[in-house]
């Protein structure tokens, strides 16, 4: 990958194509680029739909190989939800294409003229960029339907729904899967809107005209991938909890842990976890027609944590919905039907929306009194308004924390305007430590101290005292920021912290795929890095200490069934950067 597209958006006869080197933006990829390209380009003081912003997508440096699991797709920019800088990523199959066409980057930038829609085409034999009014208020599944006779269903689609058009602060950027649906999405900070002020509905990705990328060494690349991927089967998460349950299957155990957050994060445990857990979810893909409870979301991955989620007739409802998108429109909304929930999944993939932010901007609705808690076609019919950007829907759609602030609540989860995911940082106290930090508002995959909280994968620290908590964080933070760079899916970590010789396979194989000596060290000084250019972009947005904490009645309520409240000190909190 040697070469970064720019598509000028506001280039005179509607947008222009230009390709140059990578440039100083060599050995990046992924979040990295993403990173660095904002940190260098991008004005901190910016509006995140100002001209000013850029937006980046970025696949990650073993994208396109036969690296396994390696098919994450990063988008960057100033967030329109958060105002810090976001990166955001999904697997489906647009990272493979984009790095196989040998692109590092794709950066929308410039100021959109006039309201028409663009598409952009791409190909080994170049870029196209089209007038595509006739694509305008499509949600993504729509979408993919009017493409799908034009460029078949071997192409790759990033794509934008309804609520990325209307620049809602929750919208999402949509990347096709093996199958050709929507359903893989780079959800957090609003990134769609800024896809969206841009003036791009879509890019398609066509590269079937080219062959997977060569490592410099193929011998040792091979070998060194079938040790990762060994590592990977051998493992109890990676190579049997997820492919057979899923996500999902952290339900149960979350909810056994007293860390599942209930009706708007006022409880530890929902006494309907049963209804939502992994368990009954792959029973129903195995027993009903045209389920399927192990797949992969992009090609070449050994995990298969995805699946195909059927009604009781087989007719497609959505994708395999992931735990914390059950948690969020379930047990956060005392609503335990799946089959409700997959009915959500499947209208947030298609109106283009986060589903965590949007669970919890149902929950926060719910306790406002807009509906009831367990009103389960209410909160479909609250999705809809979203979708279709009504008074209310635009009230929804801005997120969690404006909905609370219209409302008149002081419950809103959040840290720096973005929802809390599936774990209450009261009970388990790494993640409550991450999601206050991190550069990206609450964010679970920044530093996922869930695993040696509660699953006791890398470690053992115990999720309810805050002793500890700081350091496991800062650890797990620098060591994902490496790996969103990387391509490899999040979820290697659990075989990676675990089995020191699965962690040496994986470095070797990018050692081999680009001909480099690179040590775990130089694992560590790139996520440092990394990190070091968020803080530092958002401290010129604005950002100081006094954000990186989390509402004050997370430590001033109790929650049961541990009556325990987030107790990590200010002081503890600061020292994370402490690198």
């Amino acid at each position: 990958m040697d070469k970064i597209l720019r598509i000028d958006v506001g280039a005179q006869g509607g947008p222009k194509a230009t390709v140059e080197p990578v440039g100083d933006y060599a050995g990046m990829g992924g979040r990295g680029m993403t990173t660095m390209v904002v940190y260098k380009e991008v004005p901190a003081d910016c509006h995140p739909l100002g001209p000013e912003n850029k937006l980046v997508i970025s696949p990650g440096l073993m994208s396109g190989s036969a690296a396994s699991s390696s098919g994450r797709l990063s988008v960057g920019c100033k967030s329109p939800l958060t105002g810090t800088i976001k990166e955001s990523n999904a697997g489906g199959t647009a990272a493979q294409a984009l790095g196989r066409l040998g692109y590092a980057a794709v950066i929308l930038e410039g100021e959109r003229q006039g309201d028409d829609m663009y598409k952009v085409f791409i190909d080994d034999q170049g870029v196209k960029i089209e007038k595509a009014n006739e694509l305008k208020m499509l949600p993504n599944y729509e979408l993919i339907d009017k493409l799908k006779p034009v460029y078949g269903e071997k192409v790759s689609v990033i794509s934008i729904g309804t609520a990325g058009e209307m620049r809602f602060s929750n919208s999402s950027i949509a990347v096709t899967d093996p199958e050709f649906r929507p359903t893989r999405h780079c959800g957090r900070g609003g990134v769609g809107a800024v896809m969206g002020s841009k003036g791009i509905k879509c890019i398609v990705v066509d590269a079937s005209n080219t062959k997977m990328r060569q490592p410099a060494n193929p011998e040792g690349f091979k070998e060194a991938n079938r040790k990762f991927v060994e590592g990977l089967k051998q493992h109890a998460v990676t190579g049997q909890g997820l492919p057979t349950y899923g996500t999902n299957v952290l339900t149960n155990v979350l909810n056994e842990a007293g860390g599942y957050p209930t009706y708007n994060f006022r409880e530890g445990r929902y006494k309907h976890h049963q209804s939502l857990s992994g368990e009954l979810q792959a029973e129903n893909m195995k027993n009903r027609e045209g389920g399927q409870p192990t797949h992969g979301c992009h090609r070449g991955c050994a995990i298969q944590c995805s699946g195909i989620y059927t009604d009781k007739d087989g007719n497609y409802m959505t994708k395999q919905p992931e735990y914390e998108t059950v948690w969020s429109h379930g047990g956060n909304c005392g609503i335990d039907d799946l089959d409700v929930v997959a009915k959500l999944d499947y209208l947030d993939d298609n109106y283009g929306v986060d589903t965590i932010e949007m669970g919890v901007t149902i929950g926060v609705a719910m306790e406002a009194g807009v509906i009831e808690f367990g009103d389960g076609e209410g909160a479909i019919n609250l999705v809809h308004e979203v979708g279709k950007g009504t008074p209310l829907g635009r009230i929804l759609g801005a997120g969690a924390a404006t909905t609370a602030r219209c409302y008149g609540l002081e419950h809103a989860p959040v840290v720096k305007g973005q929802a809390m995911p599936a774990y209450d940082p009261r009970a388990v106290k790494g993640i409550g430590v991450t999601y206050a930090t991190t550069t990206q508002g609450a964010d679970h995959t920044a530093g996922y101290a869930v695993a040696t909280n509660i699953l006791k994968v890398g470690g053992d620290v115990d999720p309810l005292k805050p002793e500890g908590q700081a350091e496991l964080s800062r650890n797990l933070q620098v060591a994902t920021a490496a790996l969103d760079a990387t391509g490899y899916c999040l979820f290697i970590a659990f075989a990676i912290l675990d089995q020191p010789e699965t962690f040496n396979a994986m470095v070797d194989s990018i050692n081999q795929m680009y001909g480099l000596n690179m040590t775990g060290d130089d694992v560590v000084a790139l996520g440092q890095k990394i990190l070091k250019m968020e803080r530092e972009f958002n401290k010129k947005a604005g950002f100081g200490p006094e954000h990186d904490r989390l509402p004050r009645y997370f430590s001033r309520e109790p929650l049961a069934p541990h009556n325990v409240v987030f107790d990590v000190s200010n002081e503890e909190l600061d020292s994370v950067y402490n690198f």
